[in-house]
């Protein structure tokens, strides 16, 4: 097992989608609110438990990935089920323990539940009708994990609105193989809207953006997300292929980032808004070197 077979095992990119959660969850504080410093550490919480979550897939997963993505770490081979499971174990136990010492026992009430979510979706809950609903859970936990340290409700509308995001994406990922529906596929674009329309109204209203450039930047970023998932959502619903579902959970997936800018700009820190910038830009540039890699194999 190398170290680039375990960054393919846990989708080492795609941990730059989840630091924003905790990120909007710290920004939902009241302006002057006095919070540890070391705080700063519950986005790499999150990290460890989102990575961990996707070792714990693969390994559950071994079975289908054989027949369905043979070319995967652990049906290829280059990575046993007994290393996949360790993996996602020792990743699990790093974010509770990261989270703890970040937030004290303020944080391991949330990060505990958001871990035991996130085996259970892996373990059982995936194939289950109730899976997408799993899912959404760990991403508003994962939310709330930011807020933990100040107070939880501050956060609860970025908690639903990820949630809810996180929802739809994932019952739209199920027609990855197979392909979607026409009423799957327009649910989600339908949701997608909802989540847009609460972020801008969310904005609007204040928060801890009280300047119109806040503001205007807030509602400008939840534009953005729409933009950047709900044309191929919108294409699924008419397609239903496999291709187009793959097409609009990949979006899907990017426009965490967006979703989650509105929010902190929403509380006023354009800093956090910054690092996320960073993280989408990181997490495009590592795509793109993937494709050349791929396209270079090929050749």
């Amino acid at each position: 097992m190398t170290p680039r077979d375990v960054a393919e095992l846990v989708r080492a990119p795609a941990a730059l989608t989840v630091l924003g959660d905790t990120l909007a969850g710290m920004a939902s504080a009241p302006v002057g609110t006095r919070a540890p410093a070391r705080r700063a550490l519950l986005p790499a919480a999150s990290a460890c438990l989102y990575l961990g979550g996707m070792a714990l897939n693969d390994y559950a997963d071994r079975d289908l990935d054989a027949v369905e993505r043979p070319e995967r770490p652990v049906p290829s081979g280059r990575v046993t089920p007994s290393q996949a499971l360790a993996v996602g174990a020792g990743l699990t136990a790093a974010g509770v323990a990261i989270a703890g010492l970040a937030g004290g026992r303020r944080s391991l009430a949330v990060a505990l539940p958001l871990a035991a979510c996130v085996w259970t979706y892996d373990l059982a809950a995936k194939s289950l009708p109730v899976g997408p609903v799993v899912m959404a859970a760990c991403r508003g936990l994962d939310v709330l994990l930011g807020a933990a340290p100040t107070g939880l409700r501050p956060a609860l509308p970025a908690a639903g609105a990820l949630a809810a995001h996180t929802l739809g994406v994932t019952a739209l990922s199920r027609g990855e193989v197979h392909g979607t529906t026409t009423a799957v596929a327009g649910a989600v674009a339908a949701g997608t809207s909802a989540v847009t329309a609460a972020t801008a109204a969310a904005a609007l209203a204040g928060g801890a953006a009280r300047t119109p450039a806040a503001r205007a930047g807030a509602v400008a970023a939840a534009a953005a997300y729409a933009a950047s998932c709900l044309p191929a959502q919108a294409t699924a619903a008419r397609d239903r292929s496999a291709s187009a579902a793959r097409t609009a959970t990949g979006a899907g997936i990017r426009a965490m980032v967006p979703l989650q800018a509105a929010w902190t700009l929403r509380g006023g820190r354009p800093v956090a808004t910054a690092v996320l910038a960073g993280a989408a830009l990181a997490g495009r540039l590592l795509r793109a070197r993937g494709r050349a890699r791929a396209a270079v194999s090929i050749t």
